[in-house]
């Protein structure tokens, strides 16, 4: 039954919304989004939890998959999507999967995300196994294709993250940690992509970031590891190499050239002079952690 949902109550603050002026609305949701950030505040704990077994898994060679159906699988497929070009990671590292395929990303596939063995199948076709770590996404907590990628993923020894916006979901019975920011109910009733789904954006920023941090993919907080694959992000690539070791433009665009467009290899070959390859070697040898190299953190611009 949905109506025993948090999410799919009627929001008294909203009960009267179609007899509201535009600003009245806009202001009305604002309000109503200004919760979402405490409501993922207090999964703090979980998250982090969820990151070191992600960062676990993925320094044993394993891999993030996001499970997910309608809004929920598309805000999967956009975080997975966005981690080669700020992290540069390669594609299979962070995977989402979404009921219905890849046609589901711009339109409603009916009943897909009523199959558990769906699920089962999409994991499976990528290759789903023990090394990896899956987090089941599902606002209502109890979408039968997420239970069924949960359920598989214990089956197999993957860890399991359930991700819902609802206390005591079925999604609890599965997996093996959940994050739950209850976000309450939503400004029009049941429409999960409101505030669910801002709640889930929030926590799938944290998830990867969070990781790709421990992992060595920042310096500070500067994107060291990004994939230059348009012109703002090569000027941000040059940016980042003239603000660590205060060497020109010119200098700059020459040490990404000579490094293949790696901004941490540039880096370490002009603090330590080195060539290319010996960066590379050095790097490894710490892990890709750049500040193990480099003696003194950026200061924050003025």
């Amino acid at each position: 039954m949905l109506n025993h949902l948090t999410t799919e109550q009627r929001n008294p603050a909203s009960a009267s919304i179609d007899q509201l002026t535009t600003r009245e609305i806009v202001r009305l949701m604002n309000r109503e989004d200004a919760t979402v950030a405490a409501a993922v505040a207090a999964q703090a704990e979980p998250i982090a939890t969820a990151i070191d077994m992600i960062v676990q898994r993925m320094r044993g060679g394993g891999r993030l998959l996001y499970l997910g159906a309608g809004t929920s699988g598309r805000l999967g497929m956009l975080d997975a999507a966005e981690c080669p070009p700020t992290f540069n990671t390669p594609p299979e590292l962070v995977v989402g999967i979404i009921a219905g395929g890849a046609a589901a990303l711009t339109r409603a596939i009916e009943g897909a995300e009523d199959h558990p063995e769906y699920a089962v199948a999409d994991l499976q076709r990528h290759d789903f196994s023990a090394a990896d770590a899956l987090v089941g996404i599902a606002t209502s907590g109890r979408t039968p294709y997420v239970i069924g990628g949960l359920e598989y993923a214990a089956n197999i020894g993957a860890y399991g993250v359930g991700l819902s916006c609802n206390d005591d979901s079925e999604l609890a019975k599965v997996a093996q940690l959940m994050i739950t920011p209850v976000v309450g109910p939503e400004v029009i009733s049941g429409s999960t992509r409101l505030k669910a789904g801002t709640a889930t954006k929030m926590v799938l920023n944290m998830l990867t970031t969070g990781t790709m941090v421990r992992l060595g993919k920042t310096y500070g907080n500067l994107m060291v590891d990004l994939r230059a694959t348009n012109n703002k992000l090569m000027e941000r690539s040059r940016h980042i190499i003239q603000l660590l070791t205060g060497v020109s433009l010119d200098d700059a665009r020459r040490l990404l050239d000579q490094c293949d467009g790696e901004v941490k290899t540039a880096i370490v070959v002009q603090q330590h002079g080195v060539c290319a390859v010996r960066a590379r070697q050095m790097l490894r040898a710490v892990g890709g952690h750049l500040h193990r190299l480099v003696d003194h953190p950026p200061a924050p611009s003025a």
